[in-house]
């Protein structure tokens, strides 16, 4: 099994953790980075092959990775030399990758079974599968529907409930070889384009525990949780 790792984001939104470092390798819990937890989730899976698609300050990334015989793994990488969103990255490198493939990004924390999404992904013949999580919206306001200047309906302070990507997918060849390597290609457009052509893709639900590291608040929870969560998050440990 091979797995992508998106790692070449500027991490804007966690600055200034990320002033120096990239945001795959901010600490968590002061032992490990996000990335070391990713590597050896991914190697406890049966993932045997990585690639890391770096960017911004990619150098410290190649440094820490190295070819990730750490875990018991090999890894290679693709530079991005300009932003190529979600998808892009994966175009350059799809001449060296299997038909089927797991994509996620570098700043997720979650107890999903990579492996087994992966499996799932290829049972079920998508071109596509999104790993999914259900996530409420606390709407602090009346929410109001109205037709013709008449008010027809009034909810106060709903909350509303989503499924939301978790930024883990899983990937065929096949949905992405009309794209041109080199140009940006984000999630949302191909997501669009597979549901317009009517090739679905398929969902993967999941209700663990999931925290996309994209704030400073999510960044101090992960932190403040990580002790109770780490058996949880590093099953090799066990």
């Amino acid at each position: 099994m091979h797995a992508v790792i998106l790692a070449g984001g500027k991490g804007v939104r966690l600055r200034p953790y990320t002033t120096s470092l990239p945001k795959p390798l901010v600490p968590i819990g002061e032992e490990f980075s996000i990335l070391e937890i990713v590597m050896r989730q991914l190697a406890h899976a049966g993932f045997g092959t990585a690639s890391l698609a770096i960017g911004h300050l990619g150098n410290i990334i190649r440094s820490y990775v190295g070819n990730g015989s750490q875990w018991g793994m090999s890894v290679d990488y693709v530079t991005e030399a300009s932003p190529l969103g979600t998808i892009g990255p994966l175009l350059p490198m799809l001449d060296r990758l299997p038909e089927h493939f797991l994509v996620m990004n570098g700043d997720v924390l979650t107890d999903l079974d990579y492996g087994a999404m992966l499996r799932a992904h290829v049972q079920s013949g998508a071109p596509l599968t999104v790993a999914t999580y259900d996530r409420q919206v606390k709407i602090d306001f009346g929410v109001l529907t109205t037709e013709g200047g008449k008010i027809t309906e009034f909810t106060e302070k709903p909350t509303l409930n989503y499924r939301v990507s978790m930024g883990v997918y899983g990937v065929s060849k096949r949905a992405l070889l009309e794209y041109t390597p080199g140009l940006p290609l984000g999630f949302d457009e191909l997501v669009l384009d597979l549901l317009k052509k009517g090739d679905l893709p398929s969902e993967y639900n999941f209700d663990g525990y999931w925290l996309d590291i994209g704030r400073p608040d999510d960044y101090d929870t992960a932190n403040a949780e990580f002790d109770k969560l780490r058996k949880h998050l590093l099953k090799d440990e066990a």
